[in-house]
C-alpha cells in the first residue's frame, strides 16, 4: 500500500508528440542539431512557437483605434502625407515646361492641388 501512495503522490506530466515535417530527413536534421546545440528538441519548438506568437501580435492585423488621442494622431499622419502628395503636383506644375502647361497633364495635377487643400481642410477639422 505504501508503494501506491508514493505512485500517486508524484505530479502527472503529459507528453505531447508533434511531428517536426513529413520529410524524415528534415525532422532527422531537427533533432541532430538540437543535440549539438545541447538543447532540448521541445524547448526549441516552444521557443519558435513563442516567437511566432510574438510576431503576430507585432504585425496586428487591425490598427488600434482604442483611443481618441490615437485616432488623432493617425489623422494627423494622413494630413501630413496628403501635404507632402500636395507639394509634389505643385513640383509637377513648377517644373513644367510652356508647351505643357495647357495639357491635360497640366490641368489634372492643377486639380488634385484644389482636392488635396480641401481634403487637408476638412481633416484639420477634426484634430484641434
Amino acid at each position: 500500500m505504501a508503494c501506491k501512495d508514493q505512485a500517486d503522490s508524484r505530479p502527472q506530466t503529459k507528453h505531447t508528440q508533434v511531428k517536426v515535417s513529413v520529410d524524415p530527413q528534415i525532422a532527422a536534421a531537427f533533432k541532430k542539431a538540437c543535440a549539438a546545440g545541447k538543447v532540448s528538441m521541445a524547448a526549441e519548438l516552444t521557443r519558435f512557437m513563442a516567437d511566432y506568437s510574438n510576431s503576430l501580435v507585432k504585425h496586428k492585423a487591425v490598427p488600434d483605434y482604442t483611443t481618441r488621442r490615437k485616432r488623432r494622431a493617425v489623422v494627423k499622419r494622413i494630413i501630413s502625407e496628403l501635404g507632402q502628395l500636395k507639394a509634389a503636383e505643385e513640383r509637377l506644375l513648377d517644373s513644367a515646361p510652356e508647351n505643357l502647361q495647357g495639357s491635360q497633364v497640366y490641368e489634372t495635377a492643377d486639380e488634385y492641388i484644389s482636392i488635396y487643400d480641401d481634403v487637408i481642410d476638412q481633416l484639420g477639422e477634426m484634430v484641434p
